[in-house]
């Protein structure tokens, strides 16, 4: 079910001080693994100094070209004086290193609090900062990064679920549910109408977002993409319909003194929303020849796994049929 090969799930401790030494540091041993499954993510101690953060890609994920557009977005981000933590660049402005067949970046670690995501101040801080983060992605496009659309995200993975991993008793009830989805996720984004994709973080959760020194500071922008700007705004919301709306008017107000939201995005909420939990059940069966993946996900892959899956996805028919939210 993947192509990904070893030695990836091989990387050993040893390899890895190795790979933070041949580009000049000294390691004083001490090394921790830190929670990262899509890449392998890990915290180095440095002699004599503060501890590295060294990320090492999956391979076959994405090309040199791709990661390098990931990090020149992320370095204009810091050149805006925008809070991301970006990878730190050799004398030679390389960022994108290799070492025994791995490619790695090395980042500054940086602590932090996952924001209050009922706070209004809080909300009101993130949706500046992303409204200051879209300015800055929408001056260019990604050349060589993906675009978010139904058929990666949503066609092409419940076309591997139904094909791989669906259990037969509940085939004929996944293939017809998704196909009345992804009409009605088609159906939203025609009323959403000609929207504009830019460069987005692309995976705008909690944890990826550092609440420190009264801001936010965002990490990990591996998924990065082009999409509508609303792709990096709902993963703020939660509770009730009420409350969304509620917390959407704070983030909304905060964006809008950098970069103007397009209402008509609001169509695209929760089918953005349904494609995220196909991509992600597909994600986690491309990935399951990965150790890691078993380990971490040992409730996956079973009927009633594929059973609640259902249901969570009829739940998201019912809220495709709903009004959009208001902006209060």
């Amino acid at each position: 079910m993947s192509d990904n090969k070893q030695p990836f799930y091989e990387l050993k401790p040893d390899t890895v001080i190795d790979a933070v030494e041949s580009i000049g540091y000294l390691s004083d041993g001490r090394i921790m693994a830190l929670n990262s499954y899509e890449n392998r993510v890990y915290q180095v101690g440095i002699d004599e100094s503060e501890p590295l953060i060294a990320k090492f890609y999956r391979p076959q994920r994405w090309t040199d070209e791709q990661i390098g557009e990931e990090h020149r977005f992320m370095a204009q981000l810091v050149e805006q004086d925008l809070s991301v933590v970006a990878p730190i660049k050799s004398d030679t402005g390389q960022t994108l290193f290799s070492y025994d067949d791995y490619r790695f970046s090395i980042f500054v670690r940086k602590g932090g609090r996952a924001p209050e995501l009922e706070d209004p101040e809080h909300l009101f801080q993130l949706g500046n900062t992303l409204g200051r983060i879209h300015l800055a992605g929408q001056a260019e496009p990604f050349k060589h990064r993906p675009t978010l659309d139904i058929q990666s995200y949503g066609i092409d993975s419940t076309d591997f679920i139904s094909r791989e991993l669906i259990p037969a008793s509940l085939k004929a009830a996944y293939d017809s549910l998704t196909s009345d989805l992804l009409r009605e996720i088609d159906a939203a984004f025609k009323r959403a109408g000609d929207v504009v994709y830019q460069r987005v973080h692309g995976d705008c959760h909690g944890g990826n977002i550092l609440w420190r020194d009264d801001m936010p500071h965002f990490v990990d922008f591996d998924d990065a993409r082009m999409a509508p700007a609303i792709q990096d705004l709902w993963m703020l919301l939660t509770g009730d319909r009420h409350q969304q709306e509620l917390q959407l008017g704070e983030v909304i107000d905060g964006y809008n003194e950098f970069a103007s939201f397009n209402p008509r995005e609001l169509h695209l909420v929760e089918a953005l929303r349904t494609l995220r939990m196909m991509n992600y059940a597909a994600w986690i069966g491309r990935r399951w020849e990965d150790p890691a993946f078993p380990m971490s996900f040992p409730w996956f892959n079973t009927e009633r796994y594929w059973g609640e899956h259902l249901l969570e996805l009829k739940e998201q028919f019912a809220k495709l049929q709903e009004p959009v939210l208001k902006l209060l």
